[in-house]
């Protein structure tokens, strides 16, 4: 079975130096996809703001994903989109993006919308909080045996989101998730050093926990 990757969600602000924060982020270890998430912007303000993380990101072969904004994706042809379940349905975004978009669908507890998502298309489905966040609210906590009979039944990869941190990730690697989602773990660290630490951290628990 494939080893777990990263997944990077961005802070709601990205600008300034996080570019920076970025590039020591995916410098410090391969990253499989980077979530663009910021909100109450213009697409045009968002475009003005991704523009330099999109570039890291391509020329560190990581996925630019953008949260919500099947719109936004489409006008930076990002690599896909994340739709949260009130962010329309997976056919359109795939009629809007093309059949080469990665797109993912927030499934929070639920099997049965995990299952729908498949079968809509989705590229990924994503399961949580496993642990409290303080990136957003926490209504959904789903137990480690999602990720289990997901894993072991469904050949559409899980992402594994909500408070995750190399302390704490080795169960959920174990249990079978195929990407770690994470943000305030890596970006908390307020600098480049902290940064590219935490990826590392990351992917020693990876490594060295038993894969489901």
């Amino acid at each position: 079975m494939a080893k777990t990757q990263i997944y990077l969600v961005s802070p709601l602000e990205v600008g300034g130096a996080f570019p920076d924060l970025l590039a020591a982020a995916l410098d410090a270890g391969p990253v499989a996809a980077f979530q663009f998430r910021v909100k109450g912007l213009d697409d045009h303000a968002c475009a003005t703001l991704a523009e330099p993380l999109q570039r890291l990101c391509a020329d560190h072969d990581t996925a630019f994903i953008v949260n919500d904004s099947v719109s936004l994706a489409k006008r930076l042809a990002a690599d896909g989109v994340h739709l949260g379940q009130q962010d329309g349905s997976v056919k359109d975004a795939r009629e809007e993006l093309g059949k080469e978009a990665q797109i993912g669908v927030t499934c929070h507890d639920s099997r049965h919308m995990a299952m729908e998502a498949g079968e809509q298309g989705a590229d990924y489905v994503a399961f949580g909080a496993f642990f409290p966040s303080s990136t957003k609210d926490t209504t959904h906590q789903p137990d480690l045996e999602l990720l289990s009979f997901w894993s072991q039944i469904f050949e559409i990869p899980c992402v594994a989101i909500g408070g995750i941190t190399p302390a704490n990730c080795a169960p959920l690697v174990t249990a079978g998730a195929d990407f770690l989602a994470t943000s305030h773990a890596v970006w908390g660290q307020g600098n480049a050093a902290g940064v590219a630490a935490a990826v590392k951290a990351f992917h020693e628990a990876i490594t060295t926990a038993p894969r489901g």
